[in-house]
C-alpha cells in the first residue's frame, strides 16, 4: 500500500461519524431528568434544529473532615446552564446544615463549610439547591437534591472494648492452640483508605504466645508449657490502624492468661520406707497412722487411691483412702500379740484415679512405699493355767493340809514374779 493510499484512508476515517458516551454523576429529585440533552426537530427551512433543556451543573461534592485551615473550607460549586453571568440568578441552599454549617454564595453558587466536620458524627449531608430569577423570584430550575460526603482522615485510634481480658489454656497444649480472640474497633471509615484497617501485634508475652495479625487470635507459641513451672502470664496486644504502617494510630489491651491443670504428674511418696508403731492391745479398727503421696497437679488430677498390694501383714491390716486429705489411713484388721509377732511389713501403692491418656508416656501414674509396723509390748496381767479348778477334800482334814495347786504365768516376754 502506498503512502498516498494510507493518507486517503486516514482522511476517510476522520470524516466518518463515531459514537461517544459521556456520563455525569449527580442526584436529583425524582421528577427531574439528567443534565441537558438535545431534542431534535425540523425548522421552516427544513434544516434540523436543536433545543437544549435547562439543567444543573455541579461537581461531585466531597469534604475532608477535621479541616484546620483559617478560611472556610471550599466544598464545591453549583451552576445552572441558565446562568449568563449577569447576576440575574440567585442560588438558594436548603437541607442538612444549610445556612449554618454550609453557606452558598448566592451569586456564584460556591459552597463553603463554616467549621470543622467530624465524619464519625455524620458521614454525609443531604441538601437541596434551587436557582431563581433575582427580579421575579421565580425558579429557573426545579429544586434538585445532592449529597456532600465527608472524606475520612485517620483521626481515631483503634480501641478495645476491655482494658484487661482474662483467658485460660490447658498446660502442655500443642503449639498453635487458640487461647482467646481480642478485637479492636476503629471509628474511621472502613471503606475509604486504610484508616480503619487494623493489624494486631504482641508487645509483651513472647516467646510463649503469638497473635494473628489479621484476626487478633492469641495462640500458644511454645510446646510443653508446664503449669507447675509457671501458671500466670500477662500478654499485651497492640492494635494499629493504617494496616500497621508507620504513622498509624494504635491502642493496646492486656490479656491475663492462666495455664489450667492437666494430669501430667504421677503421685510420689516422699519416703521409700515408713515406720509406724502400735501397742499390741489396740482393738480392731484402730488407726495406726497414715501415708501420703504428693502430686504436683491439682483438683481431680491429684486424686489418688491407696491399697496394700504385698507384705506379710496383708491379713492383719487395712488401708482406707481419706478423700478430703488424700491420705491413706492404715487400720488394725485383726488382734495383735507382741509375743506372737513383733514386726509386720506392708507394700502400699498410691495410684491416680483420673489418668489422661495423652500423658501415658509420662507415667506410670502410681508409686509404692514400704510400711514397717512395729507391735509394742503392753504389761499384761497374769494368766491362770486353767479357767477353773476342782479340788476334793475329806472332812475333818487337818489344818495346813495341801488340797491342790493353782498356777498362773506372766504372758509378757519379761516375766515378772507372781504371787
Amino acid at each position: 500500500m502506498t503512502v498516498q493510499q494510507v493518507l486517503l484512508l486516514l482522511l476517510l476515517w476522520m470524516w466518518l461519524p463515531h459514537p461517544c458516551h459521556t456520563e455525569m454523576l449527580f442526584r436529583r429529585t425524582p421528577d427531574l431528568r439528567p443534565k441537558s440533552f438535545g431534542a431534535r426537530a425540523l425548522g421552516n427551512d427544513g434544516k434540523a434544529i436543536h433545543r437544549q433543556k435547562r439543567g444543573w451543573m455541579w461537581n461531585q461534592f466531597f469534604l475532608l473532615e477535621e479541616y484546620t485551615g483559617s478560611d472556610y473550607q471550599y466544598v464545591g460549586k453549583l451552576h445552572s446552564d441558565q446562568d449568563k453571568g449577569d447576576g440575574s440568578l440567585k442560588y438558594i441552599l436548603s437541607g442538612d446544615g444549610a445556612g449554618t454549617l454550609f453557606i452558598i454564595d448566592e451569586k456564584t453558587g460556591d459552597i463553603h463549610a463554616t467549621r470543622r466536620i467530624d465524619r464519625e458524627e455524620k458521614a454525609f449531608y443531604t441538601l437541596r439547591a434551587q436557582a431563581i430569577n433575582r427580579r421575579t423570584l421565580r425558579p429557573v430550575e426545579p429544586e434538585s437534591e445532592f449529597v456532600i460526603k465527608i472524606h475520612d482522615i485517620n483521626d481515631n485510634e483503634p480501641t478495645f472494648p476491655e482494658e484487661v481480658y482474662t483467658a485460660s489454656v490447658p498446660e502442655m497444649s500443642v503449639v498453635g492452640t487458640s487461647v482467646v480472640q481480642v478485637t479492636a474497633t476503629d471509628a474511621d471509615d472502613p471503606s475509604y483508605g486504610n484508616s480503619a484497617r487494623i493489624i494486631y501485634s504482641i508487645l509483651q508475652g513472647q516467646p510463649y504466645f503469638s497473635v494473628e495479625p489479621e484476626t487478633g487470635i492469641i495462640r500458644t507459641a511454645l510446646p510443653n508449657m508446664n503449669r507447675e513451672n509457671r501458671e500466670q502470664y500477662q500478654v499485651v496486644i497492640q492494635a494499629k490502624d493504617m494496616g500497621g504502617q508507620m504513622g498509624g494510630l494504635s491502642g493496646t489491651t492486656t490479656v491475663n492468661i492462666t495455664l489450667t491443670d492437666v494430669n501430667d504428674n504421677p503421685p510420689r511418696f516422699p519416703q521409700s520406707t515408713i515406720h509406724l508403731r502400735i501397742p499390741e492391745s489396740s482393738p480392731v479398727g484402730t488407726a495406726i497412722g497414715s501415708v501420703k503421696a504428693t502430686d504436683a497437679d491439682t483438683g481431680k488430677n491429684a486424686e489418688v487411691e491407696y491399697r496394700i498390694i504385698d507384705g506379710d501383714g496383708t491379713d492383719m491390716f487395712d488401708i482406707v483412702t481419706q478423700k478430703d486429705t488424700q491420705e491413706g489411713i492404715i487400720t488394725v484388721r485383726k488382734p495383735l500379740d507382741y509375743e506372737t509377732r513383733r514386726l509386720y511389713t506392708l507394700k502400699v501403692e498410691a495410684e491416680n484415679t483420673h489418668v489422661d491418656p495423652r500423658f501415658y508416656y509420662l507415667g506410670p501414674f502410681k508409686d509404692t512405699t514400704i510400711v514397717k509396723i512395729s507391735v509394742e509390748d503392753v504389761d499384761e496381767p497374769p494368766v491362770f493355767s486353767r479357767s477353773s479348778y476342782l479340788f476334793e477334800v475329806h472332812e475333818d482334814i487337818e489344818l495346813g493340809t495341801i488340797i491342790g495347786t493353782v498356777m498362773a504365768r506372766d504372758p509378757d516376754s519379761a516375766s515378772s514374779p507372781i504371787r
